[in-house]
């Protein structure tokens, strides 16, 4: 139950400051989609706890862990989830429910498989053809989203160090410190005003290329103008050209015609 107490305590306070989820506890186990669950019910099976858990994603693997000599179950198991998003909401919904009268204990976990259990998620296998059938029957449109997402969306930046600074000091600092919550408000107005400094560059990088589309629009605009005026120019000359010839012939016809007389 302590563990329950203290995952509780947790969330709760990251509720209550507001914390991001890039700084959120649950950061700390990006790199592993596992989760350890204790407390389950003896009479539970492999698909019983994947049907439990899959309501908060999908279960690609579940080792149960049994008696070796009995085959029973001996209450707790590892479980992996497709997504590893899916881990944070097992652990915050799941951890302190009770299944059969007891008590379940969720938490991520760095778990590595033994070398008898193979590297093949057997969730579809332990669920049987029909649920391996409608997964595969799903894989195709699951991939085509997860591929439109990536395209669409940017990569995931890297925490600013007042990120990891605000994380490390909600979790590492003296709970009975008066100054903790001093110290924490502090650093997220750091945060804040980190966010949007790179906020600001970011757009300033984006209004760049139009920037440069508007001044050569511009230019292509005064080219055409300059090339407009060079034609007009050019036609008033043949004009004036033209005028000048043919006040130089009506004079030299009326010379002549006055010569004959």
């Amino acid at each position: 139950m302590n563990a329950i107490r203290q995952i509780q305590a947790l969330n709760k306070r990251e509720l209550e400051n507001a914390v991001p989820p890039e700084a959120s506890w649950h950061a700390d186990y990006r790199d592993s989609a596992y989760i350890n669950i204790g407390g389950l019910p003896f009479d539970l099976s492999e698909g019983d706890i994947v049907t439990i858990f899959s309501q908060f994603g999908e279960p690609v693997h579940v080792n149960l862990i049994r008696d070796k000599e009995t085959g029973k179950s001996r209450g707790f198991a590892f479980l992996k989830y497709e997504d590893q998003r899916s881990t944070d909401l097992a652990v915050d919904n799941l951890g302190g429910a009770t299944v059969m009268g007891r008590v379940l204990r969720v938490d991520h976990t760095r778990y590595k498989r033994r070398e008898d259990e193979g590297e093949e998620d057997n969730v579809a296998s332990i669920m049987g053809p029909a649920a391996g059938a409608s997964r595969g029957s799903h894989d195709d449109t699951d991939e085509r989203r997860r591929r439109r997402t990536s395209d669409a969306d940017e990569k995931p930046r890297p925490m600013l160090k007042e990120e990891v600074e605000l994380a490390e000091l909600m979790r590492d600092h003296d709970e009975e410190d008066p100054m903790k919550e001093f110290l924490v408000q502090e650093k997220k107005e750091e945060v804040a005003r980190a966010l949007e400094e790179l906020k600001s560059k970011s757009s300033r990088r984006h209004r760049r290329p139009d920037d440069n589309r508007e001044r050569s629009s511009k230019h292509r605009h005064h080219r055409h103008r300059r090339s407009e005026n060079r034609s007009r120019s050019r036609e008033r000359s043949h004009r004036d050209r033209g005028e000048t010839s043919r006040r130089d012939r009506e004079y030299r016809d009326r010379s002549d015609y006055a010569d004959r007389r």
